[in-house]
């Protein structure tokens, strides 16, 4: 066979996954019409390799394998290789993670598929070394072997009735909708409230009550939308194992090394189930998710330990993940340079020893204090190096150092800010400077909510400074098109039902933050998108990929929470806000999905997390905080936000009608929307309405009389109130 590919065409692209391969003597192509036009002309079988930036595993098949002359020679030769960055391509890694999973029942990243020229998969699996142990086949013989068996006729046809059958496997698993003929007892609506606690009830049969968190082992992910989950499920029910479950996951999370106890943030995972040693990378999407059930614990239980978490988070982000011109970037790599190896170490970056706190804090008992505190150990819990832990209480520091409480924790605070600024001066683990929109979109909408839970007007100036960045670069206004990815001025791939749902909530919430019209136009924008693009009326359902967008071997949905909360479930929750302000069909839309999928979310609620949470919203509706006026008054957005309302929305409205004619005309409405109509400002003064289970408050110039009225009959049953909070440290 002639070698179908000639050059590695990498430098050419923008992801800094990509290019991290771009020196590799391996052929790499980017997954583009020309590579796949390639192997059709040659008929010659496709390597590809998924994986991320920060993906430790992914490094180590490169060293081994794609930087190998050998491994790159037989590469070359017999196939297309084509490199995919899965942060960039969300669709391609879901066709053939899910095709991984169903083959292995596992999967993970990198994820190494060989194709048949049309894209379908015959061989599967994860990493592979370049030789074969512990039973495992090593990559170069696996080459050779795959190589030779589609040169024979025989195994050719073989493979490509095994990847026929796989792809058709991959369509009934992400494509297909229930029918009525498929299913005797398909649903007859959408499913209730019910199965929020359904969901919930399976995460506290999942929830590991000694070390906090789900599963009964490591690896221990942080699950924020189980998270979210329990927080309503607790407040509609008062259920208290629901909220034990919620304080127990989040304490063992911010105590964990899941959290940089010197520099805020969390990382991907813990390695281990008591939450001690971390996967390092630090990804977007965690430090804008976990804060928002941290937001949750806050309201819910009045503890400012979480509220703490949440400021030290958002500051780490704002200090390392933010764009100069707003826009966050996605991820900080688990490896950087060891001060004592030159090599790139797991770690190295975040990790400590005695004498490296004794060398940085000269006072001899206050590093005794830090190390004490957080387990910074001889042996260590990572290498001989320590992960920060959070160990040892305050009380029982106060007596062994005899300090009184309130010094031990200024001394603290005092060790961790020189700590921090030593650790400045390190070797920095690398940046992924790609900007996702759908990753802003969950960044936005995290400032947004904690401007309004925490009072902090600059979280609000942060988030809107990201949806400006996002949407003067990413929107294109005439083509009504979003962009998936900005880097460096380079704009690419079209975005995907995560990207629209994920920043059309982010709009909304700024919206609601901020009262500007302008957020909630452009929400409004990106929904009927939504509606245009990625519903399908007929199968009753909305897909991941655009309609007009590139043709897969099948085109997915994303029903189930993975690393990041399901798209179509954000869709419906947001489709169901915005139908507050539209004329239109969001909400039928919303509950065609929900009554579409009732049976799967019934049978499988806890991998379905944000689309019973959407459930909930459709059946329990929204908490409408409708207020005429210039702006929202602190302390009426301060009385409500302090307390856990989980469907509250905030609608600020120009106080005179005259001023709301203008809105309408900004958000192309012929008459005002119910959650606006007829609610003018009453006698000059700022006028707030409150509506909840279609049933409305009078309209009252004191926040406290409508909570009041609230707590009576607009309550839910079940519902919640905030418990006293204290000062406690974790």
């Amino acid at each position: 066979m002639t070698a179908p590919t000639q050059r590695n065409r990498l430098d050419e692209e923008e992801s800094p996954y990509l290019r991290q391969h771009a020196d590799n003597p391996v052929n790499w192509q980017p997954w583009d019409e020309q590579a796949l036009e390639t192997a059709r002309e040659h008929d010659a079988p496709i390597f590809l390799s998924i994986g991320y930036s920060a993906c430790h595993w992914c490094h180590v098949m490169e060293e081994e394998s794609f930087a190998d002359e050998a491994v790159a020679e037989v590469l070359n030769e017999n196939f297309v290789p084509i490199k995919v960055d899965r942060e960039e391509r969300p669709d391609i890694d879901s066709i053939y993670m899910t095709v991984c999973q169903l083959v292995s029942g596992q999967g993970g990243w990198p994820l190494s598929a060989w194709l048949t020229p049309e894209g379908k998969p015959f061989f599967i699996g994860t990493y592979f070394p370049r030789e074969g142990k512990r039973g495992q086949p090593g990559f170069l013989d696996l080459c050779e072997r795959i190589s030779d068996s589609w040169a024979s006729a025989e195994d050719r046809t073989e493979m490509e009735s095994r990847a026929q059958q796989w792809t058709d496997a991959a369509k009934d698993r992400l494509e297909e909708t229930p029918t009525e003929d498929a299913d005797t007892d398909a649903s007859s609506g959408p499913p209730s409230s019910a199965v929020l606690e359904t969901a919930a009830d399976g995460i506290v049969r999942s929830a590991d009550r000694r070390c906090g968190g789900f599963g009964s082992s490591g690896p221990k992910f942080p699950q924020p939308s189980r998270l979210r989950v329990l927080a309503r499920a607790y407040d509609r029910t008062g259920e208290t194992e629901y909220r034990e479950v919620l304080e127990e996951t989040l304490d063992a999370m911010a105590a964990g090394g899941l959290y940089d106890h010197v520099g805020g943030g969390f990382h991907r995972y813990c390695v281990d189930r008591d939450w001690t040693v971390p996967h390092f990378e630090k990804m977007l999407y965690d430090n804008a998710e976990i804060p928002r059930a941290f937001l949750a614990g806050y309201q819910l239980t009045g503890e400012n330990r979480y509220a703490e978490v949440v400021g030290d988070t958002l500051e780490f982000v704002e200090r390392e993940l933010t764009h100069d011109d707003g826009g966050f970037f996605s991820t900080l790599d688990a490896q950087s340079e060891s001060p004592d190896t030159g090599e790139r170490e797991e770690g190295a970056f975040y990790v400590w020893t005695p004498d490296e706190v004794h060398d940085v804090i000269e006072h001899e008992p206050d590093a005794a204090l830090f190390c004490k505190r957080y387990d910074i150990t001889e042996s260590g819990n990572f290498e001989g190096q320590s992960q920060p832990n959070r160990v040892t209480p305050v009380s029982e520091l106060a007596v062994g150092f005899d300090l009184e409480e309130s010094e031990v924790l200024k001394r603290l605070d005092s060790i961790r800010q020189q700590l921090f600024e030593a650790r400045e001066e390190r070797p920095r683990p690398n940046r992924d400077e790609k900007i996702l929109a759908g990753w802003n979109g969950l960044m936005i909408s995290t400032y947004a909510e904690a401007a309004l839970v925490l009072g902090e007007d600059d979280y609000a100036e942060t988030a809107v400074d990201a949806l400006e960045f996002v949407r003067d670069r990413l929107w294109d206004a005439d083509e009504r098109r979003l962009s998936r990815r900005y880097k460096g001025g380079d704009v690419a791939v079209d975005g995907y039902l995560e990207d629209y749902a994920f920043l059309a909530r982010g709009a909304l919430d700024c919206y609601q933050a901020t009262g500007e019209v302008d957020h909630l136009a452009f929400a409004l924008e990106l929904a009927r998108v939504i509606e245009a693009e990625f519903w399908d009326a007929d199968r009753g359902t909305l897909y991941f990929t655009p309609e007009s967008g590139e043709s897969l071997v099948t085109r997915p949905q994303e029903l189930s929470d993975q690393s990041t909360p399901s798209a179509a479930g954000v869709a419906v929750e947001t489709l169901l806000a915005l139908d507050e302000f539209a004329t239109g069909d969001f909400e039928e839309i919303a509950a065609t999905v929900l009554e579409t999928h009732a049976n799967t979310l019934e049978a499988n609620a806890l991998e379905h997390a944000t689309l019973c949470l959407a459930a909930d919203r459709l059946e329990s509706g929204a908490l409408e905080v409708t207020v005429a006026a210039d702006e929202l008054p602190a302390t009426w957005r301060d009385r409500f936000t302090s307390r856990y309302f989980p469907d509250r929305l905030f609608a600020l409205r120009p106080p005179t009608e005259d001023g709301l004619e203008t809105w309408l005309d900004r958000l192309g409405l012929t008459d005002a929307p119910p959650i606006w109509a007829g609610r003018e400002a009453r006698d000059g003064e700022p006028t707030l309405y409150v509506c909840r289970n279609r049933t409305c408050s009078p309209p009252t110039h004191d926040v406290d009389e409508a909570l009041e009225w609230l707590d009576g009959e607009g309550a839910p049953e079940g519902g919640s109130t905030q418990s006293q909070g204290n000062d406690a440290p974790f």
